[in-house]
């Protein structure tokens, strides 16, 4: 396996955001929602090198009170980019109170529901400010299906879809990020549990498989490829019927 080159990474992330826009929305935005963790402020940072930080724009999405909100304002702050705070929850609360009485409401569907608001409000903001929507997944969480479909997994642009969690984080600390952003325990802010503990292994462990094939508690490798294979179908096009 090659060393992982943070510069060259960098340089080639910013080249490819640059024609990305060139090609698909010259002279557009960059719309990016800020959580306060390390991919939307990485997402953020590559696109202020790239396209400079007068075509950033980032916006906040609490579900009514936000524990961590303080971050997500600390990066746009460090970042000096313009940026709005959409609170969502009154159209969560209007979208729960709409559903059928006799459905059950799901904690998978509880969960899954903010992310997708979110993305929606990001699309009405981007069509507001001339933006193309940028996608803050990384590489680990796709791997593994760590991703609501249709919410943070949507986007117009994907910056970190091919570079894993110990990646972004070394991207992260090379612009000169706030440490405490960068390593951010992520979680979903619903279970009290940490994206790992949820996982049931280490980014770091991860990681090592996706780079090199190895891992080497059996249990673990088995439970990381049965992730993998049952949530493939979120990286693929919604399957259409061909008639002959």
């Amino acid at each position: 396996m090659k060393e992982f080159d943070v510069r060259k990474t960098i340089e080639q992330a910013c080249e490819w955001i640059v024609d990305f826009f060139e090609k698909n929305g010259k002279g557009c935005n960059a719309i990016v929602g800020i959580s306060g963790g390390k991919d939307s402020s990485v997402t953020a940072a590559l696109c202020v090198k790239a396209l400079g930080k007068d075509r950033v724009i980032g916006v906040l999405m609490p579900n009514g009170v936000q524990s961590d909100i303080d971050c997500a304002q600390k990066l746009v702050d460090h970042l000096g980019i313009t940026n709005y705070t959409v609170n969502i929850k009154d159209a969560f609360d209007g979208l729960v109170g709409a559903l059928p009485k006799d459905l059950e409401f799901t904690t998978q569907a509880r969960v899954n529901l903010p992310p997708r608001l979110r993305m929606s409000t990001l699309y009405a903001i981007g069509q507001c400010c001339n933006g193309r929507v940028a996608n803050t997944c990384n590489l680990s969480e796709d791997w593994v299906g760590y991703s609501t479909r249709y919410g943070d997994a949507a986007g117009d642009f994907s910056p970190l879809a091919n570079l894993t969690v110990t990646e972004v984080k070394a991207i992260g600390k090379e612009l000169g990020l706030p440490i405490e952003l960068v390593e951010k325990v992520p979680s979903d802010g619903l279970s009290g549990k940490s994206d790992e503990d949820n996982l049931g292994f280490t980014y770091a462990v991860l990681d090592k498989y996706i780079r090199t094939g190895v891992c080497e508690d059996e249990k673990t490798k088995a439970l990381i490829d049965r992730k993998h294979e049952m949530n493939l179908f979120k990286l693929q096009l919604m399957p259409s019927f061909k008639p002959e």
